[in-house]
């Protein structure tokens, strides 16, 4: 490895990948960081055991994850896309509103 491509390592890992704004902040978490944290499959009962406290993001403000599975009516999820798709299911898919 070279002197520049050491230097532009360096100053790539000082740098933000993405710069961030200056807006409001967003009330819980996405679904999908909720998701990174499971293994599949999954049954309901124990989603909700390991992370049923935790607050998602949603197009209408926050929610808990155990109210959201409290109203899907899936058993078990087989991967994380189906939990996904059955929590979108519930709270619905789009922007999330800020301040």
């Amino acid at each position: 490895m070279s002197d520049t491509d050491a230097d532009e390592d360096e100053k790539a890992e000082a740098e933000p990948a993405v710069e961030l704004g200056d807006g409001p902040d967003v009330a819980g978490e996405p679904v999908a960081r909720v998701a990174s944290r499971l293994t599949w499959p999954a049954t309901r009962s124990d989603v909700r055991e390991q992370e049923g406290d935790a607050e998602l993001r949603t197009p209408d403000g926050p929610r808990e994850l155990d109210d959201v599975l409290a109203e899907s009516e899936v058993p078990l999820f087989e991967s994380r896309s189906d939990f996904v798709q059955a929590v979108e299911d519930v709270v619905g898919r789009g922007p999330v509103a800020t301040e």
